[in-house]
């Protein structure tokens, strides 16, 4: 009796089983109805089934309405003042973003004798050119977030800040090599003129 019992018991389950199998199977839960990006759909009027976005909405984190800071513009003028505060960590940030998105073109020091133009890539100006030290910090920053000549953008790879960070850190370069010497200390001064 406990072998019939149990050869039922498992009929039942297998039985079960089935159905529950079966009715997933014409449920279409593992084959849901979904359309394709761009798809005609008769459900809607439109015969479209991509929804049109509900007017006057933002994306979260998208909202840029401070044109200085997201644009490196005012109107149609390039900002000469950069748009953070100007601190250590801020110039260190922009070296080490620097040094990983912009030293394989433009090289640690600026020149424009990156790796990849050693490898036969065109040679972008040196940021030390007279053309480039006149122009305002927003220039820099513009050029990151739409490219320029062959540079593709980088408003994707490098956030806003890290954008700024970087532009801060160019002029640093540049000032390392036209600093006038009236803005060395005095002491480093006197070091300087004793090595002449």
């Amino acid at each position: 009796m406990p072998r019939e019992f149990m050869k039922s018991i498992i009929s039942i389950f297998l039985v079960c089983g089935a159905l529950l199998l079966a009715g997933c199977d014409l449920q279409d839960m593992y084959e849901q109805p979904e359309y394709k990006p761009l798809e005609e759909s008769k459900f809607f009027s439109d015969d479209k089934s991509a929804r049109p976005l509900v007017e006057d909405t933002v994306a979260r984190g998208e909202l840029r309405t401070n044109e200085v800071f997201f644009a490196g513009k005012s109107g149609t003028n390039y900002v000469t003042e950069l748009p953070l505060p100007l601190t250590r960590e801020l110039l260190l940030r922009g070296r080490e973003r620097y040094d990983i998105f912009c030293s394989p073109c433009h090289d640690r020091t600026g020149h424009g004798n990156g790796m990849i133009v050693q490898r036969g890539f065109a040679q972008p100006p040196s940021f030390h050119i007279d053309r480039l030290r006149g122009e305002p910090i927003g220039y820099f920053y513009n050029v990151m977030t739409h490219g320029f000549g062959k540079m593709s953008d980088y408003a994707s790879q490098v956030p806003p800040e890290d954008r700024w960070a970087i532009a801060a850190y160019i002029r640093a370069l540049q000032f390392s090599e036209h600093a006038p010497l009236q803005d060395v200390p005095a002491e480093e001064r006197a070091k300087l003129e004793a090595s002449r």
